[in-house]
């Protein structure tokens, strides 16, 4: 990929291989955040596990005190018993035959999918559609519940689903760069908190292996791997 010159300006700011702390990386990740438009801010952390053996799998949600800065599109797929207290909860579709139908045909245009137990066998048919999205219901996500108002508010107030990937790296979104310094570090550090407390039993040696902070068109600044495995 082709450097422009305003990347090349914002990259120069940041030293390749040096780890910054948490504050000093958001300081500086505010410094070079130079778009028009208000960037997401990604952490991804890479992890000493395997997660080819199932004992070593991360998977969860995280609750950031300050939320992502973005507005959640959530899909309840329920009976009608259970509809109008998602509704009242604020999700933006709720249904279950018609929304079916939707996906089925391609239709996905959601951030989150929550069920309630008793439909997931109609709704783990749609695999092929909500798989490769990262929108299947997950109980280990909170979004397959009989709670669903609960789960409505959850993931519109900052709750977000991670897992690691086949490469052993999580990734996730704390904030946008608009946020004030003291939030997005607070978001990331209650993320890592979260992950430490997650690490696997079977995961051996050195468990946070690498921290990259970035923005949505900004340069990757690591963060210091002691201070952030000392978060619990």
């Amino acid at each position: 990929m082709k450097l422009t010159k305003r990347m090349k300006e914002t990259s120069s700011n940041v030293e390749k291989n040096k780890e910054y702390s948490i504050n000093d990386g958001v300081a500086l990740l505010k410094q070079t955040a130079k778009a028009k438009f208000n960037e997401s801010i990604d952490i991804a952390v890479r992890l000493g596990v395997d997660p080819k053996k199932s004992d070593q799998m991360v998977r969860g949600t995280a609750s950031l005190p300050h939320g992502i800065g973005k507005s959640v599109r959530v899909l309840v797929l329920a009976r009608p018993a259970k509809q109008q207290e998602a509704i009242d909860a604020g999700a933006e579709h709720v249904g279950l035959e018609d929304y079916l139908e939707k996906i089925q045909q391609g239709w996905a245009d959601v951030d989150v999918v929550i069920a309630t137990p008793d439909v997931m066998g109609e709704v783990g048919k749609l695999g092929k559609v909500l798989g490769p999205r990262g929108l299947m219901p997950n109980p280990k996500s909170g979004t397959v519940t009989v709670d669903v108002g609960q789960a409505v508010q959850d993931v519109k107030g900052g709750k977000i689903s991670f897992r690691v990937d086949k490469g052993g790296i999580v990734h996730a979104m704390v904030g946008k760069v608009d946020f004030a310094e003291d939030k997005i570090v607070e978001n990331i550090e209650s993320f890592i908190t979260t992950l430490n407390r997650m690490k696997p039993a079977a995961a051996k040696g050195v468990y946070i292996r690498g921290l990259v902070l970035s923005s949505t068109m900004g340069p990757g600044i690591r963060l210091d791997k002691a201070e952030a495995s000392a978060l619990h």
